[in-house]
């Protein structure tokens, strides 16, 4: 038994010893295993560390890049900014010295057209007059003149030059004729020399007058009538709102003007848009002066009726109530009529019932629905009073009308004023090619205008065909003097000028 207990015990140590050098390997594998743990999460830690570090790098690179995108997006705005400045100011000064050029060319016009004598109007003869509207040509004539009055109308396109004597008339390109009546008379005639005289910006120049039969002669205005561009006639663009403002306190400073002319005061007698005229740059002037009256000097500055004429003229809507009741005319007649002309400044309506229209769209707060649309956005303020401003000038009774000097100009003068100061922009460059560039026969922008002996100018491809079968003006279908074709640089030149407005070849 002792020898099995000893052999149990020395077993009993051998499996005891094998299993402390199993835990001391376990233990060792252990410890082996927890430092590689420490160090795998030591390594972890630090490439978390590095990974952050990256993360925070590719965040900051992120942020940079935004930075200079939106820097370079903010540059790239400045300098498009800075390129439509430089664009706008190429083309404001451009539209100067284009209408510098265009208002030199014009007043050298008129200094070879007041050249001739220091009378105050030239004189011509009834040849002269035939010879320069082809014998009246009814392809020249524009218009007709006023109620009561046999007025024709005849405008020069380009001057005849078949006159065998310098003359006035071969000054100038364009003209404006009027054919009076011959119950006009000689008599009426007379005041010329005191008509003649009159010099305002804007009242049209008398040039000159025949006397053989009753004739005046005035400058031409390129854009027509302020009736006529009113009614968009001939397919022309709407006069935009802010130049009928201004054409409405031109058209006071000259209605001024007349009522204090010395030695006698002036009174219009048909003012009306038919005889409001606009030039190349919409500048108005009034025309029409032969129906004009001479005032007796020492009622200059009197408001009460100083004249009367049994014999109504002017247009019935324009006329002044007290006038065609009594035949009895003041410088208030001038104002009745000044406010009908206002009236369809803002509607572009007729003068028929005008009034009525407009006074009720103002009483029920409605202006805007009848305001001519086509003219842009109107100023609201400034549109009601020019309307009220209107409505008073047309009180029936001429005491009840504000005084022309005193008030209306300088209401008239304040709404100018603010709309320039307010709306001051560069004008739109034309779409349309104006008439006179259109060649009759090829029906285009002209390339090579020229001027054939019935004194109207042509494409030279065209009026050369036309010359190669026919001995008559394509126009007025009289028979030619020759076939001779003169350049006409002055209507290249401004062909030319418009084509760069434009932008483009011109060729509608």
């Amino acid at each position: 038994m002792q020898d099995d207990v000893n052999t149990e015990l020395e077993k009993l140590r051998l499996k005891l010893g094998h299993i402390k050098g199993v835990y001391k390997l376990v233990h060792d594998d252990s410890t082996s295993a927890a430092q590689q743990i420490s160090e795998l999460t030591e390594r972890r830690a630090g490439e978390e560390a590095r990974l952050m570090e990256v993360h925070s790098r590719i965040n900051n690179a992120i942020e940079e890049a935004r930075q200079v995108r939106e820097q370079r997006q903010a540059l790239e705005e400045q300098a498009k900014h800075l390129r439509d400045l430089a664009k706008q100011e190429a083309l404001k000064k451009k539209n100067l010295q284009l209408r510098t050029a265009r208002e030199a060319a014009s007043l050298r016009d008129l200094e070879k057209l007041l050249e001739w004598g220091s009378k105050s109007h030239s004189t011509f003869t009834w040849e002269d007059m035939e010879s320069a509207t082809s014998s009246f040509s009814e392809a020249l004539k524009i218009g007709s003149g006023s109620v009561g009055r046999s007025l024709s109308v005849f405008t020069i396109k380009y001057i005849c030059r078949t006159c065998h004597k310098p003359s006035l008339l071969s000054c100038a390109s364009s003209l404006y004729i009027y054919l009076l009546g011959d119950s006009y008379g000689i008599c009426s005639l007379m005041q010329l020399e005191v008509l003649g005289k009159i010099r305002h910006q804007h009242l049209l120049l008398l040039l000159g007058a025949c006397l053989d039969r009753p004739c005046l002669v005035y400058e031409y205005m390129e854009n027509g009538s302020l009736e006529d561009r009113l009614q968009c006639k001939g397919g022309t663009s709407p006069l935009p709102w802010y130049h009928r403002f201004r054409i409405a306190f031109e058209v006071a400073l000259a209605l001024v003007f007349l009522h204090r002319s010395k030695p006698k005061p002036i009174i219009h007698r048909d003012l009306k848009p038919a005889n409001i005229l606009l030039d190349q740059n919409f500048t108005s002037k009034i025309g029409d002066a032969g129906l004009a009256t001479l005032l007796p000097s020492r009622d200059v500055s009197s408001t009460r009726t100083i004249y009367k004429d049994t014999d109504l003229v002017g247009t019935l809507f324009y006329m002044d109530p007290e006038y065609q009741r009594t035949g009895q005319v003041s410088s208030k007649s001038n104002t009745y009529a000044l406010g009908m002309v206002l009236l369809q400044l803002l509607t572009a309506k007729p003068p028929v019932g005008l009034a009525d229209i407009v006074e009720r769209a103002v009483e029920e707060d409605r202006l805007v629905d009848i305001l001519d649309q086509r003219a842009g956005m109107w100023p609201v303020q400034e549109a009601h009073d020019l309307a009220r401003l209107a409505l008073s000038c047309l009180e029936m009774r001429s005491r009840d009308r504000p005084d022309l000097e005193g008030n209306v100009l300088i209401e008239l003068e304040r709404l100018n004023n603010i709309v320039s100061t307010t709306f001051d922009q560069v004008q739109p460059l034309p779409t349309q090619p104006p008439n006179h560039f259109i060649c009759p026969i090829l029906k285009r922008v002209m390339q090579d205008p020229c001027i054939a002996s019935d004194g109207y100018s042509y494409d030279r491809a065209g009026i050369e065909m036309w010359l190669c079968e026919n001995e008559v003006s394509p126009l007025t279908k009289l028979q030619l003097p020759n076939k001779d074709l003169i350049p006409n640089f002055a209507l290249l030149s401004a062909i030319n000028s418009w084509k760069a407005e434009a932008g483009g070849d011109g060729a509608h």
